[in-house]
């Protein structure tokens, strides 16, 4: 329950006129439970969509399920003033950041999807392991393998002429170069059902630029402490998503994760509209919707995510 202005409720202790004291003000609803018809509208509209044929959820995947976890996680999400998501978050982006997840067919609870508040917008950041479970769905993705290269191996690559696809021709290593702070450069294989070979290499300075494009500008400690483990996860990152590209549903999944983070606000604009797959709430019209106030004056909203949130999304799994 929301806590009661205590300005009207302290007058019917200290009341010493003998006046009858004014009534109390009614208890707010519960805001969680009021923010909790957005989740159920949105499982109703999935179940809609599926039943005319407008959305092809991936096999295997419970849309009921993830929205019950993702319901769980948003309870506990805040903003960066430590303002509970649900409060703060208009309810349309909360139904729409949830239909984002389900569309893409991610878990929270697998760690491949998180929540961030940006000013009073709920959006859906998609994670390295997300990235890398939609490469598997959509691409055929069968196994998926990153190494570093180091001060003092021997790397040699080539570049077909023709295809323009790259090739490891020779990597040797010894137990001595084997060091996080000498890192020159990672490269990543894929191996799809189909038998494509796809391999990404990128040198340090790329590696680096593109952590740079997030929140902590590769100064989190995973980033500081295990550089080659980052190094790792950001090229077979980049290896996945010209993966998924190339899938007939890259439309779906065409959008940034968490090794791409951009902050600024509202600049990921609704991408579901005009086919399969592809729709959006508006303002989710089903659910029963009551307007809450918050007893005191809400301060403005944030117009950053939560440190928090961000360690949670950057700290082990690197921008990209």
């Amino acid at each position: 329950m929301a806590e009661t202005n205590q300005s009207q409720t302290g007058g019917m202790f200290d009341n010493k006129s003998g006046a009858q004291p004014a009534p109390a003000q009614q208890p707010q609803q519960n805001v969680p439970v009021v923010q909790k018809d957005v989740v159920d509208s949105v499982l109703a509209k999935i179940t809609k969509f599926e039943e005319t044929g407008e959305l092809k959820l991936p096999a295997n995947y419970s849309a009921a399920n993830a929205l019950k976890s993702a319901w769980l996680i948003l309870q506990e999400t805040k903003d960066r003033s430590d303002r509970p998501a649900l409060v703060v978050c208009t309810k349309e982006s909360i139904a729409n950041a949830l239909l984002d997840m389900v569309v893409q067919g991610l878990s929270p609870m697998k760690k491949q999807c998180y929540f961030i508040v940006y000013g009073n917008k709920l959006t859906l950041q998609r994670s390295y392991l997300g990235t890398l479970a939609i490469a598997k769905r959509v691409g055929g993705v069968l196994t998926a393998v990153a190494n570093c290269v180091y001060e003092g191996d021997e790397f040699i690559f080539s570049v077909d002429p023709q295809t323009g696809l790259k090739k490891i021709v020779k990597h040797e290593q010894t137990l001595e170069t084997l060091d996080a702070n000498k890192v020159k450069g990672a490269y990543a294989i894929l191996v799809t059902d189909d038998g494509r070979v796809i391999v990404e290499i990128m040198n340090i300075s790329q590696i680096k630029q593109a952590w740079m494009q997030g929140a902590t500008k590769g100064g989190s400690p995973a980033h500081k402490n295990f550089g080659d483990e980052m190094a790792k996860k950001t090229v077979i990152g980049r290896a996945c998503k010209l993966l998924i590209g190339m899938s007939d549903d890259s439309a779906l999944f065409d959008e940034p994760d968490d090794t791409e983070v951009d902050t600024t606000v509202g600049q990921r604009a609704a991408q579901i509209e005009g086919a399969a797959n592809k729709k959006h709430l508006g303002d989710v019209e089903d659910a029963n919707f009551e307007e809450v106030k918050p007893a005191a004056p809400a301060q403005q909203p944030s117009p950053a995510p939560s440190p928090t949130q961000q360690a949670n999304a950057v700290d082990d799994k690197p921008p990209y």
